[in-house]
């Protein structure tokens, strides 16, 4: 469970303390880690050691410790002399590696929970006995933040946050897929949504330091039990998915600014089409040409204002007038009448949700 590199860590460590020679090795006698190189000398007399009844035992000039996890032999220490000394070192090195695999299985007891939770795939009942178990906290705020990067997924990712958030226990950061990290935020009861949006850019910058290439972070609504840590989560991957679909500039994406987006994103398809079909008669708001699309959208951002729609589109304005007209005839639709562009701007997303949705692999 615990990584060789760990193990060689707390070995160095120990070394350099004590000044003595230690070796981890597995219950087949394979060597983990060490602290000196000629263990084979000692190494073949661990395998009788293993099957002995002895928690501990000196053989020439080594001795061995096992090291149990839970009352099953996990690893077996040699520490290198026959000195009462290195034997107390000895125990304290089995006794500080006992310790790393009690904080390891925590760590990923807490993990493998988190995930579940995330997932929905726990009963009620199990969360806040699981959670208790693991002492967990379960009515403090928290918010669900999904990082997406446009690149393979790379170790250092994962670090990167944590390393921002440090070792602070109320937090948790995993991975239920190969494509996102997940941050579960711990929030003190002042913080709103304004510090949860300051904590997703310190995480963009974290993920980008030293990169060019961008990241996406979405996060859910704020929820007050653990039990609705995954509801925080859902809205987290719809705020990821409108966000590729109605908002492409945006980096940061909240699942309480989506918007109408939001409604779209959850339509059937069959409805869509028959709604655009309804609208257009068939034809696609989205074939119209160039010129058309700019003067729409510009349009719409200037809140179907018509001199300031011309003045940014550097024409004059009887040419947007034209233009509307032009629109109209074909549509049946006048963009400056306030209901009709409302249904020209569902339309519109409506159009490009369904083209999203084309783009996904079932």
């Amino acid at each position: 469970m615990i990584s060789n590199q760990i193990l060689q860590s707390t070995l160095d460590g120990l070394k350099s303390i004590t000044r003595i020679e230690l070796c981890i090795v597995d219950t087949d006698g394979q060597v983990l880690a060490t602290t000196f190189s000629d263990t084979d000398k000692y190494v073949s007399s661990a395998i009788p050691f293993i099957d002995s009844a002895a928690e501990s035992q000196t053989v020439g000039n080594c001795q061995f410790f096992k090291v149990f996890d839970d009352r099953r032999l996990e690893y077996v220490l040699l520490a290198e002399g026959s000195s009462e000394e290195v034997y107390m070192v000895g125990r304290v090195a089995t006794f500080q590696i006992q310790n790393l695999i009690v904080a390891y299985k925590e760590r990923f007891d807490k993990d493998n929970f988190i995930k579940n939770l995330l997932l929905d795939n726990l009963l009620l009942v199990d969360i806040y006995n699981r959670a208790k178990k693991l002492h967990i906290e379960t009515d403090i705020r928290r918010v669900v933040y999904i990082v997406e990067t446009n690149r393979d997924k790379e170790g250092n990712d994962i670090d990167k946050i944590k390393g921002l958030f440090g070792s602070k226990s109320k937090d948790f950061i995993t991975a239920v897929d190969e494509k996102n990290i997940i941050v579960v935020k711990a929030l003190e009861p002042d913080e709103g949504y304004d510090i949860v949006n300051k904590t997703a850019a310190s995480i963009l910058k974290a993920i980008n330091a030293g990169s060019d290439i961008a990241a996406n972070i979405a996060y859910g609504t704020i929820v007050n039990e653990i039990k609705e840590v995954s509801k925080s989560y859902k809205e987290a991957r719809m705020a990821l998915d409108v966000g590729k679909i109605f908002f492409e500039d945006r980096e940061i994406i909240a699942y309480n600014t989506l918007g109408i987006g939001r409604l779209i994103y959850q339509l059937p398809i069959p409805l869509c089409k028959m709604f655009i079909k309804e609208i257009f008669e068939g034809k696609s708001p989205d074939e119209f040409d160039e010129e058309t699309i700019i003067t729409i959208n510009k349009f719409f951002e200037n809140s179907l204002n018509v001199s300031e729609t011309s003045r940014q589109l550097y024409i004059h304005r009887n040419t947007l007038v034209y233009r509307l007209d032009k629109l109209q005839k074909s549509t049946g639709l006048d963009l400056r009448v306030f209901e009709d562009a409302i249904t020209f701007k569902i339309a519109l997303m409506v159009v490009k949700y369904m083209k999203y949705m084309e783009t996904l692999d079932y």
